[in-house]
């Protein structure tokens, strides 16, 4: 699996970050979405969940 991340369409909400903290981050200057790691194994379901939780969007994945 590999996730996309569009930090110019993040709002900064956090939510990735809370569900799966050991893939995604935020920003300390801006606070949007730093991606961890963009290929973490492929029965990680919570960052099927955090992708989904994304309210603008900027999440993606590619199997």
């Amino acid at each position: 699996m590999r996730i996309t991340v569009d930090r110019e369409r993040c709002i900064g909400a956090g939510m990735c970050a809370l569900i799966a903290a050991e893939v995604f981050d935020q920003d300390e200057d801006d606070g949007r979405v730093r991606l961890l790691d963009p290929r973490p194994p492929r029965g990680h379901d919570a960052v099927r969940e955090a992708v989904e939780a994304c309210p603008s969007g900027a999440l993606g994945l590619r199997m």
